[in-house]
């Protein structure tokens, strides 16, 4: 009795513990990146001309992060997609999902870190100034934590192909959606932040 009664109450809550320390970690998530977005906006409204004269050569590359733009949020459609096959118990079209999820991911660090590459041949680094840091800690963040959210997938994905998942147990699953929804959404942000200002 006192164990069905333990077991409804466990049902009827709503948030698993799972869900809410990844909740809880976006909050400090958030903070972190308030903190960032602050400290680039000082140094933004703090000069003139941004970016700086000695950069003012150096060109962004606007229509390529875009496109690696859309890809990302492309990724949060299929990772969304991803919850809904598992939530009506298609496992098979579970992995198809993740898997495509997981190349977005890794195909949109490629292209920033081929973007970095060009950047840095043009004399934009961490150490050149205040522009460059601002540049490489801002973005250089989230791309961390799009690596964090392709490990966290790709662990995901295996566990999947062992079948721990199901319609009735995919807390594994949501709480990775959850994580990724935020990762694709704040980066619209800072790609208009950072390479519009």
């Amino acid at each position: 009795m006192m164990v069905q009664r333990g077991m409804e109450i466990a049902e009827n809550r709503p948030f698993s513990n799972a869900k809410l320390g990844v909740l809880i970690l976006l909050g400090a998530e958030t903070m972190l990146f308030a903190g960032l977005i602050g400290a680039f906006l000082v140094y933004r409204m703090g000069n003139v001309t941004w970016p700086p004269l000695s950069h003012a050569d150096i060109q962004l590359p606007r229509l390529v992060t875009g496109i690696n733009t859309g890809l990302l949020i492309i990724s949060g459609f299929t990772m969304f997609q991803a919850l809904r096959t598992i939530q009506l118990d298609k496992v098979k079209y579970l992995r198809y999902y993740l898997l495509f999820t997981g190349a977005l991911g890794l195909l949109f660090l490629v292209i920033q870190g081929s973007e970095w590459i060009q950047l840095i041949g043009k004399g934009l680094t961490l150490q050149s100034g205040v522009y460059g840091a601002t540049f490489y800690v801002l973005i250089g963040c989230h791309a961390v934590h799009v690596l964090g959210a392709v490990v966290w997938l790709a662990i995901v994905i295996c566990m999947s192909w062992a079948g721990r998942f199901s319609s009735v147990n995919h807390t594994g699953v949501e709480t990775c959606t959850i994580y990724w929804i935020y990762v694709v959404a704040l980066w619209p942000i800072l790609y208009f932040l950072v390479y519009f200002a």
